[in-house]
């Protein structure tokens, strides 16, 4: 199953500039791990010491917050689009 994975500009220094990565991962813990075993450094900065996803980090499928698909539960469908977007606060 192929997953786009829409890179951010903030985090897109991680890889290597690429603002798209295909990804085969069936869930959200799957492709937290396929991005750290492909990109550690992006992985720092999605996940937190316990290995769960950074509070101030977003993911979005196919423009839909997955907390309200089911979280860490919602499995990706074959050409789903997802968005990992960090929050930025500023003043």
């Amino acid at each position: 199953m192929n997953i786009r994975v829409h890179i951010p500009t903030a985090f897109r220094r991680f890889t290597r500039e690429q603002p798209v990565l295909l990804c085969d991962a069936a869930d959200l813990a799957g492709l937290l791990a396929a991005l750290q075993e492909k990109f550690p450094e992006l992985a720092a900065r999605l996940r937190d010491e316990q290995g769960q996803l950074r509070r101030f980090v977003n993911v979005y499928v196919n423009e839909e917050d997955i907390r309200f698909l089911g979280g860490a539960t919602y499995r990706f469908a074959e050409n789903d689009e997802v968005m990992l977007l960090p929050s930025i606060a500023g003043g």
